[in-house]
């Protein structure tokens, strides 16, 4: 989908106004817990491992508790506070950014930035602005290294359009050679908040946004970002 200044059709839902937070209040939103989609990963080796340890098998037990805490450790889903500006675009994940480039040749060209999520990265995805889905493209495809540069456009990716009150971006969920699986729990007609969470990529992946021309990009290649919080362009 090509993305030109200006190119917003829907109008915006009004969102809530954030209010203020003491330390109290922020600190008790940043407590960590987990995604559904973790309970078989770590109920099966905890089970397996007391198995071992029933039957006496120490050393395994205690490398399938090892595994069992990974995997809580990975897929943690820490609670987020997004800035307040409305006129920000977030991180939509957390880890290094490897590409800040144009999509096509020219002044008025789309920004792509792709970061990289390792496997000891949060790998919860969050909408980048405040605004509604307006499209959702599955893709089905292989499973190169995320860094790869194909990786965008063969591997297996789920693509978000999300249509806000100023500007409209894509956001690519992409799999990579150890993450399998894409999962999206939003759907077209939903509407996100600023840092909302709307899916997740299993293991080590790679995310992309599409941002338009007229967003001032504020972070550089090889920087570490967190989803939700960090701010990686601001509306001109």
């Amino acid at each position: 989908m090509e993305l030109r200044k200006g190119d917003v059709r829907v109008p915006f839902l009004a969102t809530k106004r954030h209010k203020r937070v003491s330390r109290k209040e922020a600190h008790k939103t940043q407590r960590v817990r987990i995604v559904k989609e973790s309970i078989p990963y770590i109920s099966v080796p905890v089970l397996l491992g007391v198995a071992a340890a029933v039957l006496g098998f120490w050393y395994v037990a205690a490398f399938l508790g090892v595994v069992a805490l990974f995997m809580a450790f990975f897929f943690r889903d820490p609670k987020r506070v997004p800035p307040v500006d409305p006129d920000v675009i977030v991180a939509p994940a957390d880890g290094r950014i490897t590409r800040i480039g144009s999509l096509v040749p020219g002044t008025d060209s789309p920004t792509l930035i792709s970061i990289f999520l390792s496997p000891l990265d949060v790998h919860i995805n969050r909408s980048p602005i405040p605004g509604k889905i307006v499209d959702v493209l599955y893709s089905p495809g292989k499973f190169l290294m995320a860094t790869n540069e194909k990786a965008s456009l063969v591997n297996e990716q789920n693509a978000l359009t999300i249509q806000g009150e100023k500007i409209t971006v894509v956001c690519k969920q992409i799999a990579g050679i150890l993450a399998r699986r894409v999962v999206c729990w939003k759907g077209k007609g939903d509407n996100l908040t600023l840092g909302e969470r709307f899916g997740m990529i299993k293991f080590s992946s790679r995310t992309d946004v599409l941002l338009p021309s007229n967003v001032t990009i504020t972070v550089k290649e090889g920087e570490r970002v967190r989803g939700g919080v960090t701010v990686i362009g601001r509306i001109s």
